[in-house]
């Protein structure tokens, strides 16, 4: 009898210091949700400690490359297939996190690979992705003639990262519009500095050139840092709409891009145009305190142009999502 008190007393102490630790770590987190580096007339916290938010996400990439090594001119005019995800994400006082499901990825139609990480706060932002595409279709032109490309023909695996530092960070929030920690309560504008970064290949395949021997051996590879500034808006419209507008063009500062023809390799020379867009766009619909909807658009667009190569990617996710906080 006395061990059996002895063990439910231990359990109870024990039940009681787990407790503890998660109303110490409650605290902490919600002294450190509720701080207020902002202007409150323009930016509060939503209310609830909870987040739940169901979204469908779709991506794409086109690509673009025209260029003349060793007497041969090509031109390649590319874009992966859709992907579609649906996917649940719960944030609590601040930190969230998600699953995404895509049923063209179960049933084997869709084999290609693709990771995006994205931090929003209301000083800083970074946009990060990583793709390997197999899906990679469309047409090569070059001396031999026309070579259409089919999925399985090329591979690609393309970078693209954007830094943000928003400098009116006191009224202007990002994530008011793009993951809702925050509710934008007036319009407010800010001007903003980043950084962005874009590198890859685009290689054709032994099956390609196994099927059809006139395709030219190519490997495409672009690598390129840029430095820029750019601006970013919140329109508040009847307290209940939000509505987002934000680019950042930088200009490359550092560049490796090549091209590959049969064995001869072409550097980039100086460029004519060297630049990389970052655009962003966002609707948000706050039924009440507690529901609410949207979508939003993130888009990275590069344009580089000299003697020998020009390239051109557009790579862009929209997504569409409900959400409730309790």
């Amino acid at each position: 009898m006395i061990a059996v008190l002895l063990t439910s007393a231990t359990e109870a102490a024990a039940q009681s210091r787990d407790q503890q630790r998660m109303v110490q770590v409650d605290s902490a987190l919600a002294a450190r949700y509720y701080s207020i580096p902002y202007d409150t007339n323009y930016v509060v916290r939503p209310e609830g400690r909870l987040t739940l938010k169901v979204r469908m996400n779709q991506t794409g990439n086109d690509f673009h490359a025209k260029g003349t090594v060793n007497g041969i001119y090509s031109k390649a005019d590319l874009s992966t297939s859709h992907k579609t995800t649906f996917s649940i994400a719960g944030i609590y006082r601040g930190i969230g996190v998600g699953m995404a499901i895509n049923p063209y990825k179960w049933s084997g139609v869709y084999k290609d690979y693709e990771f995006n990480l994205n931090y929003y706060s209301n000083r800083l932002s970074l946009d990060f992705s990583y793709q390997r595409s197999e899906s990679l279709a469309g047409d090569i032109v070059g001396d031999r003639g026309e070579q259409r490309l089919e999925s399985g023909d090329v591979t690609m695996k393309v970078l693209n990262l954007a830094g943000y530092y928003t400098f009116n960070h006191r009224q202007f929030s990002f994530p008011a519009a793009f993951t809702q920690s925050y509710i934008q309560r007036r319009s407010a504008g800010s001007w903003l500095a980043g950084i962005s970064y874009q590198g890859g290949s685009i290689k054709t395949t032994n099956d390609l050139m196994a099927r059809n021997p006139n395709a030219p051996d190519t490997r495409i590879y672009v690598g390129h840092f840029g430095i820029g500034g750019g601006y970013g808006y919140n329109l508040v419209l009847g307290k209940k709409w939000l509505l987002h507008f934000s680019m950042l063009p930088t200009i490359v500062v550092y560049n490796r891009n090549n091209m590959t023809v049969n064995g001869e390799r072409k550097r980039a020379q100086r460029m004519r145009f060297n630049m990389i867009f970052n655009e962003r766009a966002a609707i948000v619909r706050n039924f009440s305190s507690r529901y609410f909807a949207g979508a939003t658009l993130v888009m990275n667009n590069s344009v580089f142009d000299d003697d020998v190569v020009v390239v051109n990617q557009n790579k862009w996710r929209a997504r569409a999502f409900i959400g409730m906080r309790l």
